[in-house]
């Protein structure tokens, strides 16, 4: 039986349900540019009418290198996201990386984000499990699908049972690489827990000697239909107006205007998965 996650009373995440999307930046570059991203998304899943969950970070402190922009701190940067929610009335999610953040976060958004490499931290996971907020778990780059059950059994442990939702975002394959293995997605949905897929962050081309990773994200159409049809509950996606001038993971970013075209194609495929039963 798989699980229903309730985001908002009008938004819940199921692997069966109709297509959810966490869509944003990846990093608060400016209030400016995150009411931009927001108004056009809203317009855009208001069309096709997808739920829309506002995806951005206050803090990027996990980048190699020590020049890399940031973004502009906890305090500064959950005032921009409660201007957006006030703004447009828009669910929102944002990461932490350190556990006090855990509280503060989560008096402002609606799902708080477990990052990949801190996805295995005990006392991270203790304080997002105490905020009683729905809580998005990135699978690590150096974990395998099974490899989950432990992640959730710590949730689980500390009273977090109905509230998770697995990300799949790519997987080490040798150096400066990710791949995605479509069978793990199975292995994902059989914790019965909702599985969305992280496309932007599974086109990355981690390292590579650069301040910066790399990404392909011009591949971005080709490895969401993909992941779509692998029946899961929603997919995880990072845009921008100019990804070139981004300041963080602009490779990987699908070009705002692109984003229009994109959803129409994920959701047919969506629909379409979805429409068929599995013999049994």
């Amino acid at each position: 039986m798989q699980k229903t996650i309730i985001i908002t009373p009008d938004i819940t995440l199921s692997n069966t349900a109709p297509l959810v999307l966490f869509a944003g930046i990846n990093v608060l570059e400016s209030e400016y540019l995150a009411m931009q991203v927001a108004e056009y998304l809203i317009t855009i899943t208001g069309k096709l009418a997808i739920p829309l969950v506002f995806k951005a970070s206050f803090d990027k402190a996990n980048r190699s290198s020590i020049h890399s922009f940031r973004g502009p701190g906890l305090e500064e940067g959950l005032k921009i996201l409660e201007k957006v929610k006030q703004n447009f009335a828009v669910p929102l999610m944002t990461d932490i990386h350190e556990p006090y953040q855990a509280q503060p976060a989560s008096e402002v958004v609606d799902v708080l984000q477990l990052p990949a490499f801190l996805s295995r931290q005990t006392d991270l996971i203790a304080a997002l499990a105490a905020t009683n907020k729905p809580v998005n778990i990135k699978k690590a780059q150096f974990l395998a699908p099974d490899d989950l059950r432990h992640i959730i059994t710590k949730f689980e442990s500390m009273g977090a049972t109905d509230r998770l939702i697995l990300c799949e975002r790519g997987t080490c394959f040798g150096y400066h690489n990710l791949i995605v293995d479509m069978l793990g997605f199975d292995i994902m949905k059989s914790y019965t827990y909702p599985v969305i897929f992280d496309v932007t962050h599974a086109l990355q081309l981690p390292g590579s000697g650069k301040q910066e990773a790399g990404g392909r994200g011009h591949q971005t159409f080709a490895l969401a239909r993909a992941g779509i049809s692998q029946k899961i509950a929603g997919l995880f996606l990072e845009v921008h107006p100019d990804p070139a001038q981004a300041k963080c993971d602009g490779a990987s970013a699908l070009p705002l205007s692109q984003t229009e075209d994109f959803l129409h194609q994920v959701q047919a495929i969506d629909k379409l998965v979805k429409s068929f039963e599995r013999p049994s």
